[in-house]
């Protein structure tokens, strides 16, 4: 967020939620990824009175019927577990041919303004679900995830998410599309 927010808005400081002291965050409990952002950030206006980014970004799978979606990050249950997670997907997934394993990530982010003042865009990351998981960077289902840009010709071939640079995945990710649609209103926002 602050590498992209940054470029239009340079002298911009991006706080996470662990720098707000005693901040507790809200239960995610809408059923959309847009209603999490903006309840999100909702929140973090009401707990600072400064102007809130926050997002809600999952994994849709075809063959699943976009499923995990708003569950993505407790898809297996509690405590909240990527292993655990992406074991299910690989389970859930098994003998569902190559050609239908594919997927997309997605990404709602949330802009407050302390007026009362709200955006929300959205940003997308085509692709599809290797079987054996690859990579070290990133969390979630990144070890699992090849982008269509990073797609090989064969179907295990390619760069998993896991696997980019942090800059390319910048570049193509479903955040990295969404916060650069963003970041032109933040800038006209805090400028106003």
């Amino acid at each position: 967020m602050q590498r992209i927010l940054g470029e239009q808005v340079p002298d911009l400081e991006v706080l996470g939620i662990n720098d707000v002291e005693g901040y507790v965050e809200p239960v995610e409990d809408q059923p959309t990824f847009e209603g999490n952002a903006l309840l999100k950030a909702r929140a973090g206006v009401a707990a600072t009175g400064l102007p809130s980014v926050a997002d809600d970004s999952g994994l849709c799978v075809a063959a699943l019927n976009g499923m995990p979606g708003v569950l993505s990050a407790r898809w297996s249950g509690q405590p909240k577990s990527d292993e655990r997670n992406n074991q299910l997907l690989l389970d859930q997934l098994h003998d569902v041919p190559d050609e239908r394993r594919g997927a997309f990530f997605t990404c709602a982010i949330a802009w407050v303004m302390p007026d009362g003042r709200e955006r929300v865009v959205e940003g997308r990351m085509d692709g599809r679900i290797i079987r054996e998981a690859r990579g070290s960077g990133g969390f979630g289902y990144d070890v699992l995830f090849v982008a269509d840009e990073h797609a090989g010709p064969g179907s295990g071939e390619g760069l998993t998410s896991a696997e980019l640079a942090p800059a390319e995945k910048d570049r193509i990710s479903h955040r990295g599309r969404a916060l650069r649609v963003l970041a032109p209103q933040v800038a006209s926002d805090l400028a106003g």
